[in-house]
């Protein structure tokens, strides 16, 4: 038995943490068949890495030094005008510009470790840093907006005495504020990082405009309740972002396998596709991050098929099918006389 290791990318010298013995594995059992011999074993490694993120990396680090300069700076002002005003629904949007500006320096500095180059520590390099970063926004989303909902509550219980001219100009000062962050943010890389960063501008822009709303109705008919209200509303709101962005990142910081994946599917596929292919076995996937999937897979090929044409083959599918993939294929030939061309039953 010998083993070949092609390697293509020296950020990828290591398995994903794995103690994974290939030889270990009972491959006769992924067959309806009992081989004669097993000729050999290939372990290869293909990769479909580009480099254009680190330009797009720059772009978004930018956009997000920005949003943080100015939601920290609109951040005092509504302070100051919740306190005059006696709004809740201001200090509220205040409280969470505050988290808005711990998450977006987070994200900034999330993305700043995710730019440092693979090492001997971290093989795949730093871009779970990035998944890490709205994971934790995630929650600050979900511990924020319960805090919105206890002081709405608390309240409507007992009213607060309210200015609305004061909270119509803070929150309107606060909502151009929020608007230009949330601009500057919308046209960055799509990525898990930005956008739990972008939900919290966001849930910025929604609570100013609530707040205006509020200090509206306030100034025409005295209604004060209608503060804690449109605050509640807009808790509500954000608690399903949040709840978004941190199910997303908690699937793929737990190695679950990318959403839009079928493994039995993709084994199908793949034996469908690839001449000589019969079987597809000990598939498992995985993500770096949303935009990164992992996978390692055994092929089975029939007595006599090119090993290196039909790893090329997989590779390519591969490619096709989900990008930016990084794939480690074990080739397996065996001599399987007439029953070659019979598809391998799956094996996990």
């Amino acid at each position: 038995m010998s083993q070949r290791h092609d390697q293509h990318d020296d950020h990828h010298d290591h398995e994903h943490g794995r103690d994974h013995d290939h030889d270990s594995h009972d491959h006769g059992a992924a067959h309806s068949h009992k081989p004669a011999k097993a000729k050999s074993h290939d372990h290869d490694h293909g990769h479909g890495h580009g480099h254009g993120h680190h330009h797009h990396g720059s772009s978004n680090e930018t956009r997000l030094t920005w949003a943080l300069v100015i939601t920290a700076l609109f951040m005092v002002v509504e302070v100051a005008g919740g306190v005059i005003s006696g709004s809740l629904a201001l200090i509220a949007d205040a409280v969470h510009m505050l988290t808005d500006s711990a998450s977006l320096l987070l994200a900034l500095i999330a993305l700043r470790i995710a730019k440092r180059p693979a090492d001997a520590l971290f093989s795949y390099g730093r871009a779970r840093h990035e998944v890490l970063a709205a994971f934790v926004n995630g929650l600050a989303l979900l511990g924020l907006s319960v805090w919105i909902i206890f002081e709405s509550v608390q309240r409507l219980i007992t009213p607060h005495p309210v200015v609305g001219e004061t909270m119509l100009i803070v929150a309107a000062l606060g909502f151009a504020a929020n608007l230009l962050s949330f601009l500057i943010l919308r046209d960055g890389e799509d990525s898990l990082n930005l956008r739990g960063a972008l939900l919290h501008v966001l849930s910025d822009l929604l609570g100013s405009a609530a707040a205006m709303a509020a200090a509206v109705v306030i100034m025409l008919t005295g209604w004060v309740p209608i503060d804690p209200i449109l605050s509640t509303f807009v808790a509500l709101l954000i608690v399903r972002s949040g709840w978004r962005v941190t199910q997303e990142s908690a699937h793929i910081l737990l190695e679950g396998a990318p959403r839009d994946l079928d493994p039995d599917a993709l084994a199908h596929e793949l034996a469908a596709a690839v001449p000589g292919v019969t079987g597809i076995h000990h598939l498992h996937a995985w993500s770096l991050t949303d935009k990164h999937p992992v996978m390692t897979l055994h092929a089975v090929l029939a007595e006599g098929t090119d090993r290196d044409a039909a790893l090329g083959a997989i590779l390519q599918q591969l490619k096709a099918r989900f990008g930016d993939v990084h794939a480690t294929v074990q080739i397996e030939q065996v001599a399987c006389g007439e029953r070659c061309g019979e598809p391998a039953p799956l094996k996990a």
